[in-house]
């Protein structure tokens, strides 16, 4: 049966709670086949120390959407996700507003997964690109 977007959104920000996601304000925001965005506000709170979006904030967004991307697709009584490795390329700064993360399958297997995310400001623009690496683990009985 196919998930339901509103299900799955709902269901992602419902664990969002008490984690670093809703500290760093991170929502859910689309889901689709192939796809999962969650966006940021882009405010002091995440700021370096020159007025400018931190990479670290960044890196944050990119692995929750790209670990909640993973999950979906796992039978999550059985398994857990982890990542196990991300890398991000700074582009472009922004000082305000809201930074979108994109999360798209390079590969889907039943143990590793690899996740291409982009991250654009509200007009588009490329802010960061990042891949990230999970891996489904068995949970223990």
């Amino acid at each position: 049966m196919p998930l339901s977007k509103e299900n799955v959104i709902a269901q992602a920000n419902a664990a969002c709670k008490n984690t670093l996601m809703e500290t760093l304000e991170i929502e859910v925001v689309d889901f689709g086949d192939d796809f999962l965005v969650a966006r940021m506000p882009v405010n002091s709170r995440v700021h370096q120390p020159d007025g400018v979006l931190h990479g670290g904030a960044t890196a944050a967004l990119a692995e929750s959407v790209g670990s909640f991307a993973s999950h979906i697709f796992i039978d999550t009584e059985t398994f857990f996700v982890r990542g196990i490795e991300i890398s991000a390329n700074h582009l472009k700064s922004i000082r305000e507003g809201f930074v979108y993360a994109k999360a798209t399958f390079v590969h889907k297997g039943r143990t590793t997964q690899l996740l291409d995310i982009k991250v654009t400001d509200e007009d588009n623009n490329l802010i960061s690109v990042c891949k990230l690496s999970t891996i489904s683990l068995p949970k223990q009985g």
